[in-house]
C-alpha cells in the first residue's frame, strides 16, 4: 500500500471517529508553506494528521496585505485528494462577490468576517445555498455578542487569536476567555457548530486553546516554518489531544 492510500485512508479513519469521540483536528495554513513547492509541502502536513487545508485570501483592503484567490484554490484542488477540505477564509471586502469563484475553485468551507458582512444572515444563507460549510469569523476586538443572531446556521465559529492580515504574530492571550465564552453559549443554547482559532497557534499555546474549548486548530508558522512540516503537524496534534477533556464516551468505554 502506497504511504498516500494510507494516509488518506487514516484521515478518512479520524472523520469517522469524530462522530463518536470529541475530537480536534489541525488546519495547517497554506500562508506559510513554500510556494515553490506547495503541492508536496501540504502533503507532508496532511501525513502528520492535518484534516483541512486552511487558505488565507487577502485584498489589501479589508487587511494589510495581499495574498491569493480562486486560481490557487483552483491548483489546491487538483493537487490534494478530494477527501481533505478546502477551508477558506475571506479576509476581504464585500465577499458576497467572490462566494461563487471561490465555490467553483474547489472551497468546502468558506468563512466570513463579521466586521466585513452588511448583511451577515444573508451572506451565510448563499455559503449554505452552495452545499458548503459556512463559517463566520471574528476579530480580536469583536465580541462573540454580535453573532448571537446567526449561531443557529454557522457550522463554525473562527475566532481570530492575532489581527488579521500577517503570519507569524504573538498569539493574544484574551483570546482564551472569547473561546471559553463562545462554547460555554454553544452549550447554553444546545447548538452544535465547530470553533476555529487562527493566530499564534504554537506548541506553547495549543494546550490552552484546546482547553479553552477549540476544537480546529488553524497553524502555519508552527507546521512549516521549521523542520519538517510532518513531524511539526504531529507534535502539534499530539500535544492538543493530550489536553483534550475527556470524553464522557470514552470514559464510559
Amino acid at each position: 500500500m502506497e504511504p498516500v492510500h494510507y494516509m488518506l485512508n487514516f484521515t478518512l479513519v479520524l472523520r469517522a471517529l469524530g462522530a463518536f469521540f470529541i475530537m480536534v483536528q489541525l488546519a495547517p495554513s497554506i500562508l506559510s508553506a513554500d510556494f515553490s513547492r506547495l503541492a508536496a509541502h501540504v502533503q507532508e502536513a496532511l501525513e502528520g494528521g492535518g484534516t483541512l487545508l486552511h487558505v488565507d485570501v487577502m485584498d489589501g483592503h479589508f487587511v494589510p496585505n495581499i495574498t491569493i484567490g480562486p486560481p490557487v484554490v483552483a491548483c489546491l484542488r487538483k493537487a490534494v485528494s478530494n477527501t481533505v477540505p478546502l477551508d477558506c477564509h475571506l479576509m476581504i471586502e464585500e465577499p458576497d462577490r467572490y462566494i461563487d469563484s471561490f465555490a467553483e475553485a474547489g472551497a468546502d468551507w468558506i468563512s466570513v468576517h463579521q466586521e466585513a458582512c452588511i448583511h451577515l444572515h444573508r451572506t451565510l444563507e448563499s455559503i449554505k445555498q452552495k452545499g458548503l460549510r459556512a463559517g463566520v469569523v471574528i476579530n480580536p476586538a469583536t465580541p462573540i455578542g454580535t453573532l448571537s443572531e446567526v449561531f443557529d446556521i454557522v457550522d463554525y465559529v473562527l475566532v481570530m487569536s492575532v489581527n488579521p492580515g500577517f503570519g507569524g504574530q504573538k498569539f493574544i492571550r484574551n483570546s482564551l476567555e472569547k473561546i471559553r465564552k463562545l462554547a460555554a453559549a454553544r452549550t447554553a443554547m444546545n447548538l452544535k457548530f465547530e470553533i476555529e482559532v487562527d493566530g499564534g497557534i504554537s506548541q506553547e499555546t495549543v494546550a490552552d486553546v484546546v482547553k479553552a474549548g477549540a476544537e480546529i486548530l488553524v497553524a502555519g508558522n508552527a507546521v512549516f516554518g521549521k523542520g519538517s512540516a510532518r513531524a511539526n503537524a504531529e507534535k502539534l496534534l499530539s500535544l492538543a489531544q493530550d489536553a483534550m477533556p475527556a470524553s464522557p464516551k470514552m470514559a464510559r468505554a
